[in-house]
């Protein structure tokens, strides 16, 4: 399955985004409303410049405080960016987020996000596409 059928089946939400500058704590507060898991962080909403997820924000509380609630999320961010285009295959994109120990990946055409997807969606998908091959192997087996 490619990222592009894995996008198309996701409620489409949009990616998002908070601009660099925003506090830890304003982040933390659009984490717990989307109720999500991370949030990409963006100068114009279409470029990514890090991500900034939960367990950035409790590692950094456990390190430092509550205090850290009020840095700035380019602070907490992880800098370095994995994304992947609507062309890749989920294998190749699970394996990614697996070997990379990370959750959130923005889909990126032409420099530009055209949205996110989650090692949820992806091992969602991947339990889809099972229970189809095995209904159609049963039907096969059945006769049908």
């Amino acid at each position: 399955m490619q990222v592009q059928q894995i996008l198309k089946d996701k409620a489409d939400d949009g990616v998002v985004t908070v601009a660099p500058g925003t506090s830890v704590a304003a982040a933390a507060q659009v984490l717990a409303e989307r109720r999500i898991g991370g949030v990409v962080i963006s100068e114009d909403g279409q470029t990514p410049l890090g991500i900034l997820s939960e367990r950035d924000i409790v590692r950094q509380v456990a390190a430092v405080g509550a205090a850290c609630l009020e840095s700035r999320v380019e602070e907490l961010m992880t800098k370095t960016v994995k994304t992947c285009t609507c062309a890749e295959d989920s294998d190749v994109v699970l394996a990614r987020m697996t070997e990379g120990r990370f959750r959130h990946m923005p889909v990126v055409e032409d420099g530009l996000m055209v949205g996110i997807i989650t090692i949820g969606d992806v091992v969602k998908a991947h339990i889809s596409e099972l229970a189809m091959e095995k209904e159609a192997l049963q039907g096969m087996i059945m006769g049908y």
